[in-house]
């Protein structure tokens, strides 16, 4: 097939866990050496679906941050982050034996429907000019936001704890690092986001993405055999 059929066109990727969005967007540039856009970041620490446009259609990345988002992820209960994940060390830890299965359920509906959310202090949210994470990584105070956002299904698949799996499905700027940091709270036994994985975004899959090695290794015979034309 000619990598001209990746031109003009919207590719999926499964993110690999310590990667950038901008990483992915620059090896599928350098890759198909044509113009490329995402359409909504994940956090290094994440994985799962990012949507790439080539071409024209990066004139339309702005049509996908309007589309609903799944995710799973796994919270360990009992202990906070000032990241509300695995990037900073443990700031505080707390008691987890009254917490049950009951408990859990219980604080689920709370969080369903549309709520103001702060969102995590290292995060990319800009405050007078910069990112919230420039001011949090230098102990620098600032103020911080509410916005307005939807969740629309929370659903705990797995309690082991101090390990607790769900999956979620939400609205345009939700921080799922939010959600867990402030269940955390609800249940009085702190939590932090230790996985995350985006499995869908509007009607497009991660099922359907390719890994960044399968892509590579797909595309490259044609790459090297124009190099060396």
């Amino acid at each position: 097939m000619s990598i001209e059929q990746f031109q003009n066109s919207i590719l999926l990727f499964d993110k690999p866990h310590g990667w950038t969005s901008f990483d992915v967007v620059n090896k599928v540039r350098r890759v198909l050496k044509a113009k490329i856009g995402h359409a909504g970041t994940l956090d290094p620490l994440a994985t799962g679906l990012l949507i790439l446009c080539t071409g024209k259609e990066t004139k339309n990345m702005i049509s996908f941050q309007g589309l609903e988002k799944e995710y799973t992820g796994t919270m360990k209960l009992g202990a906070t982050t000032p990241s509300y994940d695995n990037e900073t060390k443990v700031d505080h830890t707390f008691d987890i034996a009254h917490i049950t299965e009951e408990t859990i359920s219980s604080v689920i509906p709370h969080f369903i429907g549309t709520h103001d959310q702060f969102p995590p202090a290292h995060s990319a949210k800009h405050s007078e000019g910069k990112r919230y994470y420039e001011y949090a990584r230098k102990g620098k105070e600032f103020e911080m936001k509410t916005h307005s956002v939807t969740l629309t299904e929370f659903e705990i698949t797995r309690i082991e704890l101090p390990d607790v799996d769900f999956r979620i499905v939400c609205g345009k700027g939700y921080y799922v690092r939010s959600l867990v940091y402030d269940f955390g709270k609800a249940l009085g036994a702190g939590a932090y986001l230790t996985k995350l994985c985006r499995t869908r975004i509007g009607p497009y899959q991660l099922k359907e993405a390719w890994q960044i090695k399968d892509f590579v290794n797909f595309v490259k015979p044609e790459t090297e055999l124009n190099a060396g034309s």
